[in-house]
């Protein structure tokens, strides 16, 4: 008996903190919607929604709420006091807004297919490999300016490699896989690793300091993806189809890509490093994407298709 009324409590108390973060979401979007609101204008379209059970949202609980949104998701819900009119504080950096607005989505989301079990076999979902025990304590450890230390096995190796020791700069999520980039004290460079790969990590008492100047979004702002090169950036013009184009709008290679519309194809310019997982993004897309420039990247894209034809006529 005692088991089976924790195990309601745990689910009661999961439930209570969904149920929350959805009311939380739920605010956010709708003075996001109106830009600025009124508190009435408020209270009024929350006795309408699903989350308020009819029952108008007290001025202690907007307080309660205002508080838990700023502290769950790092976003303020200011009053103007000119006009009683409430808004969301954009004054961030833009890193700090893609960052809330991926907690938003991941919330979101989560608190969705929470309440979707009932048609749990008409979901698929990707498989895709898990950060969630070793990204918390890599999180903990750049908190607390501390070196973190662990076991590594990299894709392209056979054997583990052991008591790797790393000042954990910053974290990156690319193709749903979660990264650390940091320096490796015994290597005495920077290094990435992907977080899936790593087990036993621990924090260790040593203290670091990030260096001067360090900037994590400028560490990879000259690349697609997560591979570092040593050499020049390099200007990148891709031909891609007119129905390939659409995807490329949709969802740009890099913040550089800009375009040039033709009748029936469109030419993406980027300003990036020529890194191998660039090479394998373009290839990915077949014969749907032409390297125009330049020459280097087009002769590496020719050598990888001539050693994939290879592969067949051997």
């Amino acid at each position: 008996m005692p088991d089976f009324c924790c195990c309601q409590n745990e689910k009661g108390n999961d439930e209570m903190a969904r149920n929350l973060i959805n009311k939380y979401i739920w605010i956010i979007d709708t003075i996001q919607r109106y830009g600025r609101i009124t508190r009435e204008e408020l209270n009024r379209l929350w006795v309408k929604s699903s989350l308020s059970d009819g029952e108008p949202l007290a001025r202690r609980t907007f307080y309660n709420y205002r508080q838990g949104i700023e502290d769950t998701f790092n976003m303020t819900v200011e009053c103007d006091p000119a006009t009683f009119e409430y808004y969301i504080d954009t004054s961030g950096s833009e890193q700090d807004d893609r960052l809330r607005n991926w907690l938003l989505d991941a919330a979101s989301m989560s608190g969705m297919l929470s309440d979707s079990r009932d048609v749990s076999d008409r979901i698929v979902l990707e498989d895709v490999p898990s950060a969630r025990v070793n990204l918390p304590v890599v999180i903990q450890a750049m908190k607390e300016a501390c070196r973190i230390n662990f076991s590594y096995r990299a894709y392209n190796r056979i054997n583990t490699k052991r008591n790797i020791t790393v000042e954990p700069y910053f974290v990156r999520i690319f193709k749903q896989l979660w990264y650390v980039v940091g320096f490796n004290t015994k290597d005495g460079m920077i290094k990435t690793y992907s977080l899936d790969r790593m087990s036993d990590v621990v924090i260790r008492n040593e203290h670091f300091d990030v260096p001067k100047g360090f900037n994590a979004a400028d560490y990879f702002k000259d690349c697609f993806g997560i591979m570092q090169s040593k050499g020049e950036p390099k200007n990148v013009t891709l031909k891609v189809t007119s129905s390939q184009a659409k995807y490329f709008r949709a969802l740009p290679l890099h913040h550089s890509q800009s375009e040039e519309i033709h009748d029936n194809y469109s030419l993406f310019h980027y300003r990036l490093l020529i890194t191998y997982d660039f090479i394998q993004e373009i290839l990915s897309h077949g014969s749907q994407v032409e390297v125009v420039a330049p020459a280097e990247l087009k002769a590496m894209v020719i050598n990888e298709l001539h050693a994939a034809l290879d592969n067949y006529n051997s």
